[in-house]
């Protein structure tokens, strides 16, 4: 931490103007300072008129570290940016995914959850208000099972249901993210059979081909984007790489909407 904050130090103080070392060298401005050309007296100066600096005036550290952290964010959210625009068909059209709130919002937004997720589990009554309070936000759920063999058996169990009953999914995807005990397969084709499923007929197209395919291309999108977790949301082209509370959650929508409107 010692070395990297006296690297930011002296990066914040190459930029100040008009300091003066050894022999007259000044940097600054659009002066170059070419320190393979100094003496080994000139750079003593020069670190001595650093170190002095900022004895005198700490803050320039911090404030180092503040202009660097900001370059660094905005750089990680062009290359988010540059992800979601790459991968935008398989995000925001891949065929496959259950589409909801408002298809026809102005405004998508996309989650990757897993029934297993604690987070999931948290975000899921806010996604359900953050809806209610913009009706004209668009929502894709993608099944990202990553918790385990119980969790890849209902994620493969609720592409099922979308399959056989579309106007199902809805209901059996609250049941299996608000259930609060050990969600096990067992337990994820109960709720199924309390919603009507033919539990023979889901478990035959669970373990398909097809379905398989479409769980295998929700992972390497993950993979592509760079997702490790869940919950994980796009709003617009942000990648939000974990639970947001349902005021963020908005706030990232009201940006993505004033970007598009630009």
């Amino acid at each position: 931490m010692r070395t990297a904050l006296a690297s930011l130090a002296l990066a914040a103080a190459i930029t100040l103007p008009q300091i003066s070392v050894a022999q007259g060298l000044q940097f600054g401005g659009d002066t170059k300072l070419d320190f393979g050309a100094m003496s080994d007296e000139e750079r003593a100066a020069f670190r001595n008129e650093v170190r002095s600096y900022l004895l005198e005036n700490p803050d320039v550290i911090f404030e180092a570290i503040q202009i660097l952290e900001q370059r660094r964010a905005l750089a990680g959210a062009e290359a988010d940016r540059q992800l979601v625009l790459n991968n935008a068909e398989s995000i925001f059209a891949d065929g496959h995914s259950w589409v909801g709130g408002n298809p026809d919002g102005d405004v998508t937004v996309v989650e990757f959850i897993d029934y297993r997720c604690g987070f999931c589990k948290r975000a899921h009554p806010e996604v359900a208000e953050m809806l209610e309070r913009d009706p004209n936000i668009r929502l894709i759920v993608k099944e990202f099972p990553i918790l385990g063999p119980d969790s890849v058996k209902a994620g493969k169990m609720a592409l099922a249901a979308l399959d056989i009953a579309p106007d199902k999914y809805p209901d059996l995807s609250d049941e299996l993210m608000e259930y609060r005990g050990n969600l096990t397969e067992q337990v994820a084709y109960q709720i199924a059979g309390g919603l009507g499923f033919d539990i023979a007929e889901l478990k035959e197209r669970a373990n398909s081909v097809e379905i398989d395919d479409r769980l295998n291309s929700n992972y390497q999108l993950a993979q592509a984007l760079g997702l490790q977790g869940t919950p994980a949301f796009i709003v617009g082209t942000e990648i939000i790489r974990g639970y947001l509370p349902v005021d963020d959650m908005l706030g990232a929508v009201q940006e993505a909407r004033a970007t598009a409107q630009n």
